[in-house]
């Protein structure tokens, strides 16, 4: 790939601090839109909360990659939601009324899709209009669709993890109570997406045709066995408890954690179907293996 001009927004953040590291590694100019100035990328003050107009510089860049995002796991309807609606939805549409005629990455997420159709192997064509757990999900949608109508690219990553995550593990680690970890249901298989892998997604859907993309690890994951090993690598040894998804749905709200959507996404297998992404070419290259490596390697 020929150096490129890139206009990336959440260069700060988990993913697109991965993403503007890798550019820059690989020589391409990375600008980084956002409230503060980025670790890598040279900054364009940008702030997708207040409802600004997309920086001129945009106009400068050979692709443009939307990684920003308001995270968190809110009900729908929630005073929340109008921030996320504002982040995800509304700077989504901004930029890309701004970078018409420019190739878009929009890095959007599978919670986009309705968790009631069974997601034992998640194609990109599972209903996305409704049935959403958290706002998250909600306004990503929303977004996804204005994404696609526009003739972006989409990506669609799940559960993504790696260094440097501040969601994920610092939740399963939280979620570990007297040395017992409860979880609903029996162990399923889940997809999981390392940050690594989404980064070097987003380069290679330079060239892909417009359309939405799920991108996860070259397997999934046994739920039980995966969660004993993130958990062993940061010191922490717990008992896994298998509770009736029932049973467990009645202790919702009682801890921050313990929400619909965090239940859901534990006790049901999903499995997203990667065969799009990998028609183009894209393999992924990083594994929980890797990552689990990484923090023995650090002492962690």
């Amino acid at each position: 790939m020929p150096p490129l001009t890139l206009a990336l927004t959440g260069a700060t953040g988990f993913c697109g601090g991965h993403l503007a590291a890798l550019a820059t590694a690989r020589g391409h100019r990375v600008l980084a839109l956002g409230r503060r100035p980025a670790r890598h990328g040279a900054h364009v003050p940008w702030d997708a909360a207040a409802d600004a107009p997309a920086p001129p510089e945009l106009r400068a860049a050979d692709l443009v990659v939307h990684c920003a995002a308001a995270v968190g796991d809110h009900p729908p309807g929630s005073p929340a939601e109008r921030h996320q609606h504002t982040v995800n939805v509304r700077a989504t549409e901004r930029l890309l009324a701004a970078a018409a005629g420019t190739p878009f990455v929009f890095v959007s997420s599978a919670s986009v899709y309705d968790p009631r159709p069974d997601r034992s192997l998640v194609g990109e064509q599972h209903p996305t209009a409704a049935g959403h757990l958290n706002a998250y999900g909600r306004t990503k949608a929303r977004a996804d669709a204005l994404a696609l109508a526009a003739g972006a690219v989409v990506l669609r990553p799940r559960a993504v993890y790696g260094p440097g995550d501040p969601h994920l593990v610092p939740r399963l680690l939280a979620s570990v109570r007297y040395g017992v970890l409860a979880l609903p249901g029996g162990d399923v298989e889940l997809s999981l997406t390392a940050v690594e892998n989404l980064a070097e997604a987003c380069l290679a859907a330079v060239g892909w045709p417009p359309g939405a993309y799920n991108v996860a690890d070259r397997a999934p994951y046994r739920r039980d066995a995966a969660l004993r090993r993130v958990l062993a690598a940061h010191g922490r040894r717990a008992r896994l408890l298998h509770v009736p998804p029932g049973l467990a749905a009645l202790a919702v709200g009682r801890r921050p954690q313990l929400t619909r959507y965090a239940l859901d996404q534990l006790a049901h297998r999903v499995v997203l179907d990667t065969r799009k992404s990998r028609s183009r070419g894209f393999t992924p290259g990083r594994d929980l293996d890797d990552y689990l490596a990484a923090l023995g390697s650090r002492g962690a």
